[in-house]
Parts: C-alpha cells; structure tokens; sequence
C-alpha cells in the first residue's frame, strides 16, 4: 500500500521524474498524492486527491531541482485530505517528510508535542513524526533528529525526510519495504517502495534492511543500524528485470496481460532446482508441527496446501491466516516449522508471524515471488515461484505458480516430485490450450449475463473449497459484485436461505472422490431455482452454463480458478470498473 519515490542527484529535472515514477507505482492502491522539491530557498509541496496518471508533469508549473520526494497516500490516520495527502511539513516548515506505514502510539507522543507548542494541520500520524523530528532538531543535528526520532516511533514504517537548508536526504525503514537504486551518474540515487519506480534508470539496488538508516550527502551515500549507530556496508545488487515485463504490451490492462501469461509461468515455477523443493520438503518430514500462513489470495493458496499434503503425502499441515497467527504462538517451538505463502514478500501480517515464530524458534521457509523482499531474506528456506513482475492488484499468475509449488512439496513428501512435475508440466500444456479468445469469448457470455447482478455464489469440495473462497475473492476485488465461497456440504447449513429464482452459482468440479457430492449441491441449488455455473471437465444436466476445463486430477485447483479470472475481469470492464487499480484495495498489503 502507499507508493515512495525519490531522487537525489545531477538531474535538474527531479520533480518530473519523481511524478513519472510514482504512476509506475500505481498498482499499489492509493487515493491521493503529492511531491515536494528543494529550490535553494524553500521546499515545495503539491499534493492532489485522485489519481496521477493521466497528469501532464508540464501542467503542474514545475520548477528545476535535483531533489525530490513523491508519495501516493493510502488513507490510514484520516480522511481523503489535500492536509491529509504526504509529503508533510515540520512546524517550521523547514523538515518535509513522506512514510508508509503505521506509526501505532503517534496519538501518545501527538498530545506531547501539542504541549511544547506544536499545532498540526493534518490527521496523520505521519505529521506528527515530522514534528517529532523538527523537535530534537532544537537540540541535535537534523541527521541525529531522524534516528532519534524513529527509536520513539512503534509500528512499522518506511521514511523519506529532508530538510530546506540542508544538500541531504535520510531514508529509514522497519517492516515496510525501502530500496535504493544507484544511477548511472556518479552520486545519482532513488529510493522507492518498489524497484518499478526507477526500473527505466537502474537495475542496480541496494535493499535497506529493519532497523537500517540510509543518508545520502554530498554524492555519497552511508548506512547505518540505529539501534548502534554503527556505520555498515550494504551490496550493490544487480537485478534481473526488464521494463517489458512491468508493461502492458499488447493487452488493455495488466490483469488479462498477466491472465495469459500463465501459459508460461507454471514452466517456470515447475522448473526449480530440485534441491530447493527437497530442502522444505526435508524440513517439513522432521517437524514436529507444520503451518502454512498467508493472506488474501497467498492463503487461499496455502489453504490448498493443506488438502494436497492431506491427499497425497497423508501428512497433517495447520493452515492459519497471517492475522490470525499470533493466536496459536503458544504451540509454536523450536520443532515447528513455518511455511509462508506470499506474492510481494512483504505483507504486514505474514512478517509478524515470521517474527513470532523466529521468537519462538521456530524454522521459516517462504514461499515467494520477490525473491528481494523481506519475507525472502527473512526465511532460512526459499522458494522462488518465478512469475515475474505482478502488476495488477487482483493476483493471476502468482496463484498458480504458488499452486504448482504447493502441489511439488506435498509429492516430494512422498517421493514423488517427478511425479510431480509431469503432472504440472501436462497441466501447463493443457492451460496453454485453454488460454486463448475463443475461450475468452464463450466467457464473456456468462460475463454478459451477469453484469448486473447484487450476489453471486461459489461452491466446492476437497481443495476446491478454498479455491471457491479465492474465487470470490476474484469477483470482490475487481466486479465489485456481492460474492461468497462455501464448501458445497455447508449449504445446508445456512447458504440455501440466500438462494431465490436466477441467483447465479459457480459450482468448481474436478474428476475427483468429491464429484458426486457437488454435483448433488449443484442439485440442491438448482432446486431452489438458483442458475448454476459449472466449471468442469464435462458437462452435466444440472448446469446451465457449462466452463469446459481440462481433467488434471490433483491440479484441478490450478485450471479451475483461471475461467474465473477470466469472468472476473470481464465482469470489471463492463461494468467500466480499473481492474488493475480496484477501489480501497492495494497489491502490497505492507500494514495490518
């Protein structure tokens, strides 16, 4: 959530370049944004409610300035404000800073400050640190004020600060993602929350690490822990990305873009080193206890998980949500073993359960697609899923290739992931076939149909049941339509009330021991004179429009929920909503 970017350096022209870079950011979920630039007697502040993208940088009357700082605001401490919108001013005006994250006890050190004579024109909490910095700055250094004041600061955070009368810039961070990219030019750097921002400048980084303090000054740029204040030296990394990668090409919106990419990227996630696969496959034979954790989608997919060890390797894995992690810490020890599913690498929840358990003793592996990320250095085990740059909000590809890993690990406990892999292999082969517009199209008929509906419904069975909940999960983000996931059993248990004449219902169905038993709650639907959708590798009586799917046995998870991606992007644009950029949503969750 929230976007970073900044720019210190030759360039006289910092404040376009941090706009340009803030709308690659975009796909992070924000409702406001703002920038500010040193010119040698002041600092400037331009802040907007709304979206950057289509601004025209010429249109905002820019001056010249080789230092500047952006930010896209998602609202946390107050309302949808121009005052509420970052960067924000010191007291003084003098300090101007810009942070993501929370700042959890900023309400506590707020009314001290108001006692010391402080007066606030915002509801943030990111003000108050500026004020809080400007106050140790009566008595310390500006640099001395920063690392002062981000000892007080509890919650996670990610900070740009600069000072008018000062040629420097201080980036700080905990829990909340911070990377450097080193220029072309001798004493050139940016900061960003995600290496998008600068991508088209440098693929040179260096990743800030928790509790780290980055100060560029005079072209040179020095870190430091500030628990000690020690100096220390960070790596120069050179990544492996391309802008192609992080651009749409060809396709009106990411999401259909990276839809597609699926053909591909299951090859990859499948063609890992096989020492990776059996490392946490060994890890997960000795533990004692196994849980899966994720969020959103990445807990969906790790909820399947937990079907696929109970199916194929007959092995019991506790699937626990990130939020809700830290209710079961009491039974975690130095024989557990944490299995973390996550797309960014850096979603809040997840990384405090990595942090509880690492208290505990516990041993982490990660399940990742940026391999930079915190969650990936944090780990002791990785395995990279290889889908490239996710840009749009609502998860595609990184689902499946999470899937495909899952699947891998619950065969390798077994003996089996050659097995494995040939059954993945056909499954990847098999969704090329269906990835096509002829398939789209039949979609988009269902699409069509249901435009306008309030609710809809998703049953399934065994480790379709999660997907069912993934799959409303689809519909919520970009339709905006009313969408609920059931275990087809628990019908009878309450959902049948929500039943009437034309609700529409995705029945999921694989060529599996639970096949029947949908079918029959297909049944049950369809005589409450619900309209049902199956997905499906045949087609049967009780639908009223049939999905064809292929029949992969124990993959079904990974084919069943694409023709629902599909319908759900479909669903967005006719109904002419972004289905990138869904509304309060972001695609990096970094705050609890």
């Amino acid at each position: 959530m929230c976007g970073i970017f900044a720019y210190y350096g030759e360039k006289k022209n910092a404040p376009e370049l941090v706009i340009e870079g803030l709308k690659n950011l975009e796909y992070r979920g924000y409702d406001s944004w703002g920038i500010a630039y040193k010119t040698p007697t002041e600092i400037i502040i331009h802040k907007e409610i709304g979206k950057i993208g289509d601004i025209k940088t010429k249109d905002l009357e820019l001056g010249e300035s080789g230092v500047a700082m952006a930010h896209s605001r998602w609202a946390t401490h107050g309302g949808v404000t121009k005052a509420n919108a970052h960067p924000h001013f010191s007291e003084n005006k003098e300090i101007v800073l810009i942070h993501n994250g929370i700042f959890e006890n900023y309400s506590e050190v707020k009314k001290d400050l108001i006692k010391k004579g402080h007066k606030f024109v915002s509801q943030t909490d990111t003000e108050v640190l500026a004020h809080l910095i400007e106050q140790h700055t009566r008595k310390h250094s500006f640099e001395d004020s920063v690392k002062l004041a981000v000892k007080e600061i509890e919650g996670r955070y990610a900070i740009v600060v600069m000072k008018k009368d000062e040629d420097k810039i201080i980036a700080a961070r905990k829990g909340s993602p911070l990377i450097i990219g080193v220029g072309k030019t001798h004493g050139e750097y940016f900061i960003a929350s995600d290496i998008p921002a600068f991508l088209k400048h440098t693929n040179k980084v260096i990743y800030l690490d928790d509790n780290q303090i980055c100060v560029i000054e005079n072209r040179k740029i020095n870190f430091y822990d500030n628990a000690t204040n020690e100096e220390i030296k960070k790596r120069i990394i050179e990544i492996d990305l391309d802008i192609e990668s992080s651009e749409k090409g060809e396709f009106e919106h990411f999401m259909m873009k990276e839809i597609m990419e699926q053909k591909e990227t299951l090859n990859r996630a499948i063609n890992q080193d096989p020492k990776t696969i059996e490392q946490v496959a060994k890890a997960i034979e000795s533990a004692e206890d196994t849980y899966f954790v994720g969020c959103g989608t990445a807990g969906k997919a790790a909820m399947v998980g937990a079907y696929l060890f109970a199916k194929i390797s007959k092995k019991q894995i506790r699937f626990v949500f990130g939020s809700e992690f830290q209710n079961y810490k009491e039974f975690i020890n130095k024989k557990t073993l944490i299995v973390c599913v996550s797309q960014s690498g850096e979603t809040a929840d997840t990384l405090e359960a990595i942090e509880i358990a690492k208290e505990k003793g516990a041993k982490v592996a990660a399940i990742v697609n940026v391999e930079s990320s915190t969650i990936a250095r944090t780990a002791d085990m990785v395995i990279p899923i290889k889908a490239g740059p996710e840009i749009g909000v609502a998860s595609t590809k990184a689902t499946t290739s999470q899937l495909a890993i899952l699947t891998m690990l619950a065969y390798a406990c077994d003996g089996g992931v050659e097995i494995a892999k040939q059954l993945l292999i056909r499954t990847a082969s098999q969704i090329n076939d269906m990835l096509n517009p002829r398939y789209a199209e039949h979609i988009k008929k269902i699409a069509n149909k249901l435009k306008d509906i309030e609710s809809m419904y998703i049953i399934g069975r065994g480790a379709n049941f999660p997907m069912a909940l993934e799959c409303a999960i689809k519909l919520q983000e970009v339709s905006y339509i009313h969408a609920e996931g059931f275990a087809g059993g628990e019908l009878k248990h309450g959902p049948l009330a929500l039943i009437t004449k034309n609700t529409p219902v995705i029945a999921l169905v694989a060529n599996d021991d639970c096949r029947k038993e949908i079918l029959s709650n297909a049944q049950e639907v369809k005589a409450r004179g619900g309209y049902i959708i199956g997905v499906s590798p045949t087609n049967e009586e009780v639908f009223d429009f049939w999905i064809r799917v292929p029949d992969t046995g124990e993959t079904s998870p990974i084919v069943n929920i694409i023709p629902v991606q599909i319908l759900a992007y479909q669903l967005a644009v006719l109904r002419q909503n972004d289905p990138d950029k869904p509304r309060n949503l972001a695609k990096s969750v970094t705050v609890k």
